[in-house]
């Protein structure tokens, strides 16, 4: 009989734990020492618990699931319904998910699959190394939650994506996910393998003296390994990657609009300041070049009523294809000019911009400690990720590349804007004044960089500067109208300072087509949601806002109080954890993140619906 921890057991309850352990250890079949140690540690560490706990959770959901035809209806009404807002990938993946479930397959889907299928990753794709697939995941299953929670009661069925799986089940209720397990998310089964073969513990002399030789052998190895290890090092330091962009005509005819749309794409390509353009007809790469380098090989369509590039990219060393996706424009009342103008910012937004395609790459591949563009790709991640800890580090990194390379804008850029995040964090006039200079040598520096323009404007916001902040912004967007986090960005403080359409107007542009909608739009358009009293969509939008900052928090409990949801007290600690006299300090947070009166004293409101005490608080309401 094999060694194997049970799938399922059951055991009297009423004998003592070490019992227990003892009936799982003889049902297992583990006869050896050293197995059945193994065994007993295996009980007592709570994986075989948690394991048969999810188990236990597929098992009863599933058997509480609707019929297949009203499961179906209900993925087609869920991915129609405008209220629930999630990503094109986390819709594809939902999609992806489902459409196997209903065509018969009840096992889940390894993220390996995933990655490669859905979200485009080549064939290396490595779960333990490129955590995407589980914060995907992690994501959609807090959009359904979020969805259900609102409009469950009237739907009777529900979407869920039980934890320790990637399957879906249509139970008959909303059932709340668990909080991601990322030990059993990949593969559940693995909790249940065979217990290793531990070498026997009786040993003979001359087993005892070939161990002393491999042990001498072995100290010598340590220290040689330590003496490495403990050498001074220098950080990487990784430079900005190289383009060389070429794009063909599917036919003749189109030579000539394909030969005007890649010169357009040149030109918004520049604009980004992310990345470096070859020269046409040069070599990007080659074996003797360290820099990155990628080749962007393009091919130009046109059907009667759109327009479409297939593109793919290629490294520029290996020849590897790393990615590939189409874009299309529809001609409809739109003159030539337009549709090539429109394309060429689409596809230069979606290869150049800081969340685009060669921006992720880079990130993913620079070594975690790198300095150079590297640090500055990880700062910009960690800002629109909201992180307080990844801003830190972001901050010591961009610190130790400027002690090496002062001239460098983008770090200068950078670390402005890290200075004074996350937004509602009391901030020295000390900081704020070492953080405009940085701002402001960054634009002395490349004047023509819209990296140093949102810098700009973020360092006169935080300082109480507005119409200096708009006109930062104004012309961060006029370098590079293409770049969705610079409009996100500008679409925050124009509405923060009370143009309130202008904002919203900014935010809806900025995460109109895209994959990854920027953390400032959605924070923007929950904003508005919550201030012409849609406590729905506030809610749903304000869970989809990256981070958890004093204000992101405090909106999230104030549209669940307006709301009557039950959880809404539940939540509240979350906010006053980030300041012990959350009441007192309300108020004060709020003026550091520049809200404007109405929109305080509206999530005040709700804050106090949830349970939060303000009656020794001077009301502010207009």
């Amino acid at each position: 009989m094999s060694c194997r921890a049970p799938r399922a057991l059951l055991i009297d309850t009423r004998i003592s734990e070490i019992d227990r352990a003892l009936v799982f250890i003889s049902v297992s079949g583990c006869n050896s020492v050293s197995s059945r140690r193994y065994m007993f540690a295996f009980y007592f560490s709570g994986q075989w618990v948690r394991a048969r706990t999810m188990s236990a959770e597929v098992h009863d959901v599933g058997t509480r699931e609707v019929s297949l035809e009203e499961a179906g209806a209900e993925l087609e009404r869920l991915l129609a319904d405008g209220r629930f807002r999630v990503s094109d990938r986390q819709r594809e993946i939902l999609l992806y998910l489902a459409e196997r479930r209903l065509a018969g397959y009840q096992k889940g889907v390894k993220a390996y699959s995933i990655a490669l299928d859905v979200l485009g990753r080549t064939s290396a794709f490595d779960a333990a190394n490129d955590p995407i697939v589980r914060i995907e995941i992690s994501r959609l299953r807090t959009a359904l939650d979020n969805y259900y929670a609102v409009f469950a009661e009237e739907l009777g069925v529900s979407i869920h994506i039980p934890k320790g799986s990637y399957v879906t089940l249509f139970p008959k209720t909303s059932i709340r996910h668990e909080p991601d397990d990322q030990h059993l998310d990949d593969d559940v089964a693995a909790v249940f393998e065979a217990a290793p073969a531990y070498p026997s513990e009786i040993r003979s002399p001359v087993q005892w003296r070939r161990l002393a030789a491999l042990g001498g052998i072995g100290l010598v190895v340590c220290l040689a390994a330590a003496a490495l290890y403990f050498r001074p090092i220098t950080p990487t330091a990784t430079a900005k990657p190289t383009l060389l962009v070429a794009m063909t005509a599917a036919s003749a005819d189109m030579e000539g609009e394909a030969s005007l749309t890649r010169d357009m794409l040149l030109s918004a390509l520049t604009q980004f300041q992310t990345v470096i353009v070859a020269r046409p007809g040069s070599v990007a790469g080659g074996a003797g070049r360290s820099d990155p380098s990628y080749d962007i090989e393009m091919k130009y369509y046109g059907d009667g009523d759109d327009r479409s590039v297939w593109w793919q990219v290629v490294d520029g060393v290996s020849g590897n294809l790393l990615r590939s996706g189409l874009e299309r424009v529809e001609l409809s009342g739109k003159s030539a000019a337009a549709v090539r103008e429109e394309m060429a910012g689409a596809l230069a937004t979606r290869v150049a911009s800081s969340r685009g395609v060669i921006n992720t790459i880079e990130m993913q591949d620079a070594p975690r400690d790198a300095l150079g563009n590297g640090c500055v790709l990880r700062a910009e991640y960690a800002l629109e990720a909201g992180d307080a800890d990844d801003v830190s580090e972001a901050s010591r990194c961009l610190e130790r590349t400027l002690a090496r390379s002062p001239d460098d804008p983008d770090a200068s850029a950078l670390l402005s804007r890290v200075l004074v995040a996350p937004r509602g964090r009391q901030v020295s006039p000390e900081i704020e004044a070492r953080a405009l200079d940085f701002a402001k040598r960054a634009a002395s520096l490349a004047p023509l960089s819209d990296r140093a323009q949102t810098a700009l404007m973020a360092a006169q916001f935080a300082a109480g500067r507005t119409e200096a902040a708009i006109q930062a912004g104004n012309r961060a967007i006029a370098l590079n109208p293409n770049n969705p986090e610079a409009a996100a960005a500008l679409g925050f403080v124009l509405f923060s300072s009370g143009y309130w359409e202008a904002g919203v107007d900014l935010a809806r542009d900025a995460s109109r087509d895209r994959d990854t909608v920027p953390r400032d739009a959605m924070l923007v358009l929950a904003l508005d949601a919550y201030r012409n009293s849609r406590w729905s969509e506030a809610s749903l939008l304000a869970e989809q806002v990256n981070g958890t900052d004093f204000l992101v928090c405090a909106l999230r409990v104030a549209a669940l109080g307006q709301l009557g949801a039950e959880d809404a007290e539940e939540k509240l600690p979350q906010p006053k954890a980030l300041d012990r006299e959350f009441e007192q300090a309300f108020r004060q947070q709020m003026a550091t993140a520049r809200m404007r009166p109405e929109i305080v004293a509206g999530i005040e409101a709700g804050l106090a619906k949830a349970g939060a005490d303000f009656d020794g608080v001077a009301s502010i309401r207009p």
